[in-house]
């Protein structure tokens, strides 16, 4: 059974940094693209960005130049680095992996952006 668990969340003032871990199991996860979402209060999941197999990083244009996805395959970890945090930052932030099986995604943790 593949399992993602979402760590790292917290509050931090505008302007901060947090990074977040997503540790995975269950499945051979170098063969993974693995993707970071988000889901502000009162609106709708948001894809955030995404790393391949090969380390290829993609995200969405309100985080470029901000935000930083890694991943060490030897801990079976993704990690998002958040910088210069904004309030709009807000979100329940969820580790996602799309397996033969289907889709499968973590509890999330939740990151508060407020002075």
């Amino acid at each position: 059974q593949v399992q993602l668990v979402e760590s790292g969340g917290g509050l931090v003032q505008p302007g901060g940094s947090l990074r977040l871990s997503c540790a995975a199991s269950g499945l051979i996860f170098s063969s993974n693209t693995m993707d970071w979402y988000r889901q502000a209060p009162g609106k709708g999941r948001e894809w955030v960005g995404d790393i391949s197999r090969g380390g290829r990083t993609t995200y969405t244009d309100s985080v470029k130049g901000r935000f930083t996805i890694s991943r060490d395959n030897a801990k079976n970890t993704v990690y998002l680095q958040m910088n210069s945090l904004k309030p709009e930052d807000t979100a329940v932030y969820y580790c996602h992996v799309l397996t033969s099986r289907g889709m499968v995604w973590g509890k999330g943790t939740l990151v508060t952006v407020s002075s």
